[in-house]
Parts: C-alpha cells; sequence; structure tokens
C-alpha cells in the first residue's frame, strides 16, 4: 500500500486531477467528506464545536451550521486554529481507518489522499508521497470567480488567505500543472500513478 497525499491551492484543479486518479485505480479518501462526517451530530467533534463557538453554530435540526461557522473563524486566525485543533485530529483518524480497510481488501493500492490543507494540518507527515496541483494565480481567480460567482476582491482574499502555493511545491514529490489541456494532464497523471503503482 501507498499513500499519496494530494494537495494545491483553491482551484487550482485539483478536483480534476483526484477524478482522473480514480479512473487510472487509485483508491480516493476525500478529506472534505471526512470533515463533514466527524462533525455530524452525535460525533465528539460536533460537541466540541458547540462547547467553543456556542449552540449558534448549529441549524434547527442539529447539524452544523458551517456557512455561519465559516464567516465566524475566516478572518479571525485564532478562532480558526481552534476550529482546526478539534477538526483535523478527528479527520486524522478516519483517514487512518480508512486507510486501513483498504490495506486490507487490497494490499498494494495506490490511496490518494484528497487534502486542500494537507501541509496545514501536518498530514503530509503521514504520506509516503506528496503530490501537488499548481495554476497560475491569474487562472485561480477566474475560475473562482465563474465557479463560485465571487467579486474579485472576494476571490483575491481566498487565495491569498492559504500558504502559497511555491511553499507547498518545496514540499512536493509530483508538481502537476493544474491548467493542462484535458488529455496532457491524463497523461500526466497517468504516468505518476503508473510510477506509485510500481512503489505500493
Amino acid at each position: 500500500m501507498l499513500q499519496a497525499g494530494l494537495t494545491g491551492g483553491i482551484a487550482t484543479g485539483k478536483s480534476t486531477v483526484s477524478r482522473l486518479f480514480v479512473e487510472c485505480g487509485a483508491r480516493l479518501i476525500d478529506a472534505d467528506m471526512l470533515a463533514r462526517e466527524v462533525v455530524a451530530p452525535g460525533r465528539p467533534a460536533l460537541q466540541r464545536i458547540v462547547e467553543s463557538f456556542g449552540r449558534e453554530m448549529l441549524r434547527p435540526d442539529g447539524t452544523l451550521d458551517r456557512d455561519r461557522l465559516g464567516k465566524a473563524v475566516f478572518s479571525d486566525s485564532a478562532r480558526l486554529a481552534r476550529l482546526n485543533a478539534i477538526v483535523h485530529p478527528s479527520v486524522a483518524i478516519e483517514q487512518e481507518r480508512c486507510c486501513k480497510e483498504i490495506a486490507t481488501k487490497e494490499p498494494h493500492a495506490v490511496i490518494v489522499y484528497d487534502a486542500a490543507l494537507l501541509i496545514e494540518a501536518g498530514a503530509h507527515k503521514r504520506m509516503d508521497k506528496i503530490i501537488v496541483v499548481t495554476a497560475d494565480e491569474q487562472t485561480q481567480l477566474a475560475r473562482l470567480k465563474a465557479r463560485d460567482r465571487l467579486p474579485a476582491e472576494e476571490a483575491k482574499k481566498r487565495v491569498a488567505a492559504q500558504m502559497p502555493l511555491a511553499d507547498k511545491v518545496k514540499l512536493a514529490d509530483y508538481v502537476i500543472d493544474g491548467t493542462l489541456p484535458i488529455e496532457q494532464l491524463c497523461k500526466e497523471v497517468r504516468r505518476i500513478y503508473d510510477d506509485l503503482k510500481r512503489q505500493a
């Protein structure tokens, strides 16, 4: 089994790349999905969020109001750090559990762990290989504005709030240009997947 952490900046094309890895035969673990699962009603992480940020972070049905929580922490680094300290360890436990489950059935699986905050959360230290998807800032902004219907200023803020791509690239074993035409992107992902498969 080989675990490859897949990360990149916002709107660099990471989701497309992760889909292409799955098409090659990789097993995918999605950090966003795990982050949603660990804050489901009845889970300890949700209880800790309520204790830290108040009951107003819950919707009437008892589920987490992600939009409200996002607004509460987005521009406050101390609150964001507190939230991450609650969520990230729970996600790490789930990720390990998923890996073991996959490895039991497929001992030589290539597992791609798709995580926007892979490096920021320290999860890259648990990976065998790191893949970073990049794009130039103009492309990121254009994609963000189109995808999330954001005004230019808001798009710039979101890109600026992230760890610089250049810093992520320094830790990468593989770098994929997320602006490549889809045929080239497919070839590049296939080449990397074949290389990972040989090492699994």
